[in-house]
């Protein structure tokens, strides 16, 4: 069972995690935090897998950019409606009183703080809670920044969700972004197939480790702290 840095079992943890989170697992492990009743914008790609894993009784409305209020988990078989889709592309459901509404609202409410968590992809996120998701700076890349600046600014909490590590072992929880930002000091939370780490001000504090012990995963990013638990 994962533990946290002061070895207290978290209670949003799965059952097993002697070993490195799959996306769907981390999804349910970002579900469990999400606080019943928030309104959530769920971003392209793997956050989506979120949708799937929120209890039938969270009270969690999800936002999607494209306008739709309160979606529901991915459309599978005769259930899929082309015509209704999240930001992705990707076929969605609707609850009980789902709402529709024009593409420019839908961002009015991104920028006009009515969302209390976004959760997003990243390249690289700093340990002061720099984002950077929206471009490599490569020549070749293909810039797609999204409702991304938007959500990043406009929600109460922002979470990343997104893998530690490069194909080539290069750490994404970074002393300083690289990369192009998409926000300056606006993420709070970065869940990894590795572990689950508050970000900001004070730095880095590790709230959950999978398949790999605090010490050796602070020796991994390169960021030295007092305690197994900060950094």
């Amino acid at each position: 069972m994962t533990t946290t840095s002061s070895g207290q079992a978290h209670a949003g943890a799965p059952r097993s995690a002697d070993h490195r989170l799959s996306m769907d697992e981390l999804a349910a492990v970002i579900a469990r935090d999400i606080p019943a009743g928030a309104f959530v914008n769920l971003g392209i790609g793997q956050p989506t897998k979120i949708a799937d894993h929120l209890p039938a009784d969270s009270g969690v409305v999800l936002h999607t950019e494209n306008g739709m209020l309160n979606m529901g988990p991915k459309a599978e078989g005769d259930a899929v409606d082309p015509d209704l889709t999240n930001a992705g592309k990707v076929p969605v459901t609707e609850l009980p009183g789902a709402a529709y509404f024009h593409h420019a609202d839908s961002f009015a409410m991104m920028r006009g703080g009515h969302l209390d968590v976004c959760v997003l992809g990243a390249y690289q996120v700093a340990v002061n809670g720099d984002l950077a998701n929206w471009h490599t700076g490569k020549p070749d890349a293909i810039p797609a920044v999204g409702g991304a600046m938007d959500l990043a600014i406009g929600a109460k909490d922002v979470y990343v969700m997104m893998t530690l590590f490069t194909r080539s072992g290069e750490p994404k929880l970074v002393p300083r972004c690289t990369y192009p930002l998409t926000g300056v000091g606006c993420v709070s939370r970065v869940y990894t197939d590795c572990g689950v780490f508050d970000v900001g001000a004070d730095g880095v504090r590790i709230r959950q480790t999978f398949g790999i012990g605090a010490h050796e995963l602070a020796e991994r990013l390169s960021i030295s702290g007092d305690s197994p638990g900060s950094m």
